[in-house]
Formats: C-alpha cells, structure tokens, sequence
C-alpha cells in the first residue's frame, strides 16, 4: 500500500527525478542567492514608501504600495522558480 506522499508524488509526476549534480546545485543556489536579494531589495524599496503613506494617512496609496510588493515578491520567486527548474531539466 502506498503512502499519501508516494501517491501526491505520483499525481505530480515527481518521485523518479534523477539526482542534481554539483554543478546544478550550485547554479540553483546561485539562482537563490540571486532572487532573494533581489526581493530583498524590493521590500526595502518599497516598505519605506509604505512607511512614508502610513505616515501621511494615504490610506489608497498603502493599498496599492502593499499589493506592489506582494505582486513583485510574487513575479521574483516565479521567476527563480522558472530558472531554477530549468537547470533541474537539462
């Protein structure tokens, strides 16, 4: 009988990946370094500006200033995804 993980793995299509060489692991954690100080600097970036409406009641502008930053967290770790999954595939 098959465990719950062994069965979610299957449905996914993982379980049979071949295992990362060096190489490979060290341009994904690259990629990671990468990516993670990209976001960083974006919630930097973007949490002083969030300070800045909070600090002048804009109520809209914080709105919009917080859905930019989960917006742009959200396209850097796709894109690292992306990238991280090619080298997984080649």
């Amino acid at each position: 009988m098959k465990s719950a993980y062994e069965l979610a793995m299957e449905r996914m299509g993982g379980g049979d990946d071949k295992p990362l060489t060096d190489e490979q692991k060290e341009k994904i954690a690259e990629i990671d370094s990468k990516y993670k100080a990209k976001i960083a600097e974006r919630k930097i970036f973007l949490e002083k500006n969030l300070s800045d409406a909070q600090a002048q009641g804009n109520g809209d502008e914080i709105d919009l200033i917080r859905r930019q930053l989960n917006d742009e967290i959200a396209d850097l770790e796709a894109k690292s995804e992306s990238e991280k999954d090619k080298i997984r595939n080649s």
